[in-house]
């Protein structure tokens, strides 16, 4: 039973933060339509930044909202050179994504930074009521987080600026008919977006005891995987359901892989988990709509 609660446990923190890099994701590859790679160059930023901040004696918190604000920074490199630049959206990911690889080795000053015996914001909470940091009060202080962040991002999509930005990725030339400047609200959605990825890089370092440049590899895949499978399981219809849909889809992906591993799968093939569970997310409706016998214009089967 404590194997079950423990797996359970351990699943759910996973989902809940590496939700902020679905929620990053969902920004911009969903309400944006822009797809940026500098997910996994971001990632490992937030950790890198929170990791080296520690070990300097700074103090926990404030080495991870200057993480979050490192990843703001990122991300508004990525669109600033979209925008400004008018560099392809997908090249100035790349371009953006490789670029971070050298930063945060500069940052660290090597390849990867341990933080086991530095005080983190898992082990100052836990020290502030008085307990253990265990897996349980990392999993309550994440649950906490995270509906501090879904209400911020609720609001913020609800806003006048939130709504020009939802707007952006369904139609920019009428947005831009309104008088809506795109290039804004691509340079907040971006920035928004990267600076909540590295937000989860500087916590997932912290859990785990150290920073490692290679950490962000997959980032991308795995916020995709997460949304796609939070949108064909859950089917959200409004913004707070499809923010909690895309939180849920992270929780679903983290628990398959988890299963995965305790099946005896070679950590090696996680990646191959995920291409499967993408294409089967992608796949469903079509089958569906075959089996009910229902035409499929050929731009949906893309």
């Amino acid at each position: 039973m404590d194997y079950v609660i423990n797996f359970l446990s351990g699943s759910l923190y996973e989902g809940l933060v590496y939700g902020f890099v679905t929620l990053g994701v969902y920004i911009t590859f969903r309400v944006l339509a822009f797809p940026d790679l500098t997910v996994d160059g971001s990632f490992p930023l937030g950790g890198a930044v929170a990791a080296t901040l520690i070990v300097g004696g700074v103090n926990p918190w404030l080495a991870t909202l200057v993480a979050f604000i490192a990843g703001i920074c990122a991300g508004l490199m990525t669109s600033l050179l979209n925008t400004k630049l008018r560099i392809n959206a997908l090249l100035a990911g790349i371009l953006m994504m490789v670029s971070l690889y050298s930063i945060n080795l500069a940052i660290m000053g090597r390849s990867n930074i341990s933080v086991l015996r530095e005080a983190t914001v898992f082990k100052k909470t836990a020290q502030l009521f008085g307990v253990e940091p265990t897996t349980t009060l990392s999993v309550i202080f994440m649950v906490v987080l995270a509906i501090v962040i879904l209400g911020i991002l609720n609001w913020f999509l609800r806003t006048e600026i939130g709504l020009a930005l939802r707007a952006t990725g369904d139609n920019e030339q009428m947005v831009r008919g309104l008088g809506v400047s795109t290039d804004m609200t691509t340079i907040i959605g971006v920035s928004l977006s990267n600076g909540l990825v590295a937000l989860a890089g500087g916590l997932v370092a912290q859990k785990q005891g150290f920073s490692d440049v290679g950490m962000g590899i997959g980032m991308i895949v795995m916020g995709l995987a997460s949304v796609i499978i939070g949108e064909r399981l859950f089917r959200p219809r409004g913004v707070t359901t499809i923010l909690l849909a895309v939180i849920g889809g992270s929780l679903v992906y983290r628990l398959f892989l988890g299963i995965a591993l305790r099946l005896g799968l070679p950590p090696n093939n996680l990646k191959l988990i995920t291409a499967l569970l993408v294409i089967i997310a992608l796949a469903i409706p079509y089958i569906q709509k075959k089996v009910r016998g229902e035409w499929i214009p050929p731009a949906a089967r893309m």
